[in-house]
């Protein structure tokens, strides 16, 4: 019996939600038809393709197989869909984007609004996540990444570069006495990342300084730099964050200067579709262009 594509569909919303209950959120069924439809789809494939434990539903090997086969058709359908609605210069259709918070917050808004206002039929939708954005479960179409992944079918292009300093905001400097070398700041109180919550060692900019403590600390790269504007603190700001706190002033530019990247990352069959590949082209010559703007400024 050959398996129906409809019965595809829940299994990939399954494998992705890891519940019956999570996959019929998504896919508007109750759980029970799910588990109904999930056992159809190993009845006719002759295989169990989920193992079941007290965490929830977990891919069998033949899951793992049957899932690269389900993406691919997935991407199929969808490409088969912009194929037939005919050629059209504007983008249509709805895009999430995952991304780290100072992106998210500081270029993200600006480049999603040109791509919104010149393609007005297309609903863009910005996930900032403090955290690697899960595509497998599809939190998003594509993400914003600091590192570039080495595991999974992901499709990575390295975007641009992007620079950071330290900085501090003008009462804080009026108060204390000059920073003059980087040892100075073990004299003075940090602001930085929660170090148990940093999800990617590009971001531990201050451990590569020699800063074991960090008396002020948040997950989000805003509300550092809202501490730091206090003048409680010395902080690293990305440069493309800086035209939005007129406050901050780098210091120790001559003994500190750092250099990261952003990546875009998406599923391999992402490229079979239209909308997906001509959003990329978009997004990253905007995020490119913006970035250098930012900086620019500073």
């Amino acid at each position: 019996m050959e398996p129906h594509w409809d019965d595809m569909k829940v299994f990939l919303a399954v494998a992705r939600e890891e519940s019956l209950s999570g996959a019929g959120r998504v896919l508007k069924l109750d759980p029970a038809t799910v588990g109904r439809r999930i056992t159809r789809l190993e009845r006719a494939l002759g295989a169990a393709i989920f193992v079941k434990s007290p965490q929830g539903y977990a891919l069998s090997a033949a899951g793992e197989r049957l899932l690269a086969h389900g993406e691919a058709a997935e991407a199929a359908m969808r490409a088969a869909g912009e194929a037939l609605s005919g050629p059209s210069d504007r983008l249509s259709g709805q895009i999430r984007i995952g991304a780290p918070d100072g992106c998210a917050n500081y270029v993200l808004p600006q480049v999603c609004a040109r791509i919104g206002d010149e393609n007005p039929d297309l609903d863009i939708q910005i996930v900032a996540l403090p955290r690697v954005v899960n595509l497998s479960r599809r939190e998003a179409d594509m993400a914003i990444a600091v590192s570039a992944p080495t595991a999974g079918r992901l499709l990575v292009q390295k975007i641009c570069d992007y620079h950071l300093h330290l900085v501090a905001s003008q009462g804080f400097l009026n108060a204390h006495p000059p920073l003059t070398t980087v040892e100075d700041l073990q004299q003075v109180r940090m602001v930085g990342y929660v170090p148990e919550m940093i999800f990617d060692e590009e971001l531990d900019y201050l451990g590569d300084l020699g800063i074991r403590r960090v008396p002020l600390a948040s997950n989000s790269v805003s509300v550092q730099l809202r501490l730091v504007a206090q003048g409680t603190g010395v902080g690293v700001a990305h440069d493309f964050c800086l035209p939005s706190h007129d406050n901050l002033h780098k210091v120790l530019t001559d003994q500190v200067s750092l250099a990261r990247s952003f990546y875009l990352v998406r599923y391999q069959g992402a490229q079979r579709s239209v909308l997906l590949t001509r959003f990329a082209e978009a997004l990253c010559d905007g995020v490119r262009a913006e970035v250098a703007r930012l900086e620019s400024l500073t």
